[in-house]
């Protein structure tokens, strides 16, 4: 069953751990589709200080910040999975993108630097994790297509139960999509945290997600942040991007 997702505005970042949870649950933090947004990144990153970062791909594409999101993940120390636009901005590959897409690909290829490039190109597609005794899988896409395959609650809910035994974890995350959910499974959770940099659930803040173990279960919450997307959509106009990648950051669509 797809449960609620928790939306909380904060309005102010956390002044310790123990907001999240008591020092006994063990936590990670699951980001997603930041899409060269700095301004949204920096936020999110705010928000979870002190707790280990996931990022399930599509560090760069859209936004007008590749170099600087990428070397804040390397100073973070962000254990990241490549996506699809990832990919696409390290081998100049575009065929399955719209030409929007295609532009900025083509755009942050180009504006890259070599040791950007290099974190870039060395992301694997997939990582399996571990949260105290419990295991999780983490891709961009599916498990079965972890670049390229869309996967929504109401198309694959009832593959999820075979996604959690077949790769033998209790819980996955997933990208890609830039919409939220949660689902939870007899067999384990499946959830996407959403898009940091550029959403599409009709909610403009960026979103994350929390994934926590408290006496042998595991829990997973859907957060969102606000940002100063103006200021994220004028660097894009300002480098000759797409409007329309401007445009959609004040309405999450």
């Amino acid at each position: 069953m797809v449960s609620q997702i928790l939306e909380i505005e904060r309005l102010s970042r956390p002044a310790a751990e123990e907001e999240y949870a008591p020092p006994s649950v063990q936590r990670i933090a699951v980001i997603s589709d930041v899409h060269s947004n700095l301004e949204a990144l920096q936020e999110v990153l705010a928000c979870v200080q002190g707790v280990e970062v996931y990022c399930l791909g599509d560090v760069v594409g859209y936004g007008a910040n590749p170099n600087e999101v990428v070397e804040l993940l390397r100073k973070r120390e962000i254990l990241t999975v490549m996506g699809n636009h990832d990919y696409a901005a390290v081998t100049g590959d575009t065929g399955k993108f719209n030409p929007r897409a295609a532009m900025a690909a083509w755009w942050t290829k180009k504006e890259l630097l070599g040791p950007n490039l290099a974190f870039l190109t060395s992301l694997p597609k997939e990582r399996r994790v571990t949260l105290g005794k419990a295991s999780g899988y983490l891709t961009h896409g599916s498990p079965d297509d972890t670049m390229w395959e869309y996967v929504d609650p109401d198309t694959h809910s009832q593959l999820f139960g075979y996604y959690l035994t077949k790769l033998r974890v209790r819980f996955i995350g997933l990208g890609h999509s830039h919409v939220p959910f949660i689902s939870e499974e007899r067999e384990g959770i499946v959830f996407n945290p959403g898009s940091v940099g550029q959403p599409r659930d009709g909610d403009k803040r960026a979103s994350y997600s929390i994934v926590s173990l408290s006496r042998g279960s595991i829990k997973v919450e859907n957060f969102r942040v606000s940002y100063d997307y103006e200021a994220a959509a004028s660097k894009i106009r300002a480098a000759g991007l797409p409007t329309q990648l401007a445009d959609r950051l004040a309405y999450g669509k």
